[in-house]
């Protein structure tokens, strides 16, 4: 089995401020990993990390045995809120199609195959026949689903969420969630959540971040396990 995400010794921070010690963290092909944490642990600077958008103080860090910037590639992500702008007129589909811009030059347009990619991540999250609907027009939890599709399109080995589901309704939480056990039979998944409860119904395993990792294994956790985490 290929690893995919492989951190080794690895501390970050801002400026003088040290946010990641010591990480050490192996994430295998068709795991469906869940990070939880309190606030300021580490959390989304560990996904500025792997994003490639800050760069570590030291330790080594790899995504399907490249560089960061190459395994970037590879990399579908799904931010923790995207703004919608109502007034904007802006189709599902030309949504979804904007995860294709990292693949071409300025001055090239979207082709057939394009199309073929756009079609097939929102046919993979249920959103196919929404195609042509003014984004805004959608609710919370679609247009969840549709931004996962955007990451989608690029047809990555790995999809890293933010939150997904922070703000939507217990009954959309439970459908994202059962999309993205679908999407793990064939893809790794990395989510960040606050949510423990509904993140040990449906991850493989779990981790436990503050500023150090402290538990990553099976998604069965104890109560002095958490304590050590968030006291």
């Amino acid at each position: 089995m290929q690893t995919i995400i492989s951190i080794s010794n690895l501390w970050a921070g801002y400026e003088k401020e040290t946010i990641l010690e010591d990480i050490n963290l192996t994430i295998q092909e068709l795991d469906f990993l869940g990070i939880i944490g309190p606030n300021g642990g580490g959390k989304t600077t560990l996904l500025k990390v792997l994003l490639g958008l800050i760069k570590p103080w030291r330790g080594e860090v790899s995504i399907l045995g490249q560089t960061v910037q190459k395994g970037r590639e590879l990399v579908g992500y799904v931010p923790q809120f995207v703004e919608c702008d109502r007034s904007f007129p802006i189709t599902v589909g030309e949504v979804v199609k904007m995860g294709r811009l990292s693949s071409k030059k300025l001055w090239q347009g979207y082709s057939k195959k394009d199309e073929l990619r756009v079609d097939k991540a929102l046919d993979s999250v249920g959103m196919l026949a929404l195609k042509k609907r003014s984004i805004a027009e959608l609710s919370g939890g679609q247009r969840q689903r549709v931004y996962i599709a955007r990451a989608l399109a690029v047809e990555p080995r790995l999809l890293i969420l933010d939150e997904p589901t922070a703000s939507v309704d217990p009954q959309m939480r439970a459908s994202i969630f059962s999309l993205l056990q679908e999407l793990n039979e064939w893809m790794t998944i990395l989510i960040i959540s606050h949510d423990l409860g509904t993140l040990s119904t449906y991850v493989k395993s779990i981790g436990c971040l503050n500023r150090r990792l402290y538990y990553h294994g099976q998604k069965s956790l104890t109560t002095a396990m958490l304590e050590q985490v968030y006291c």
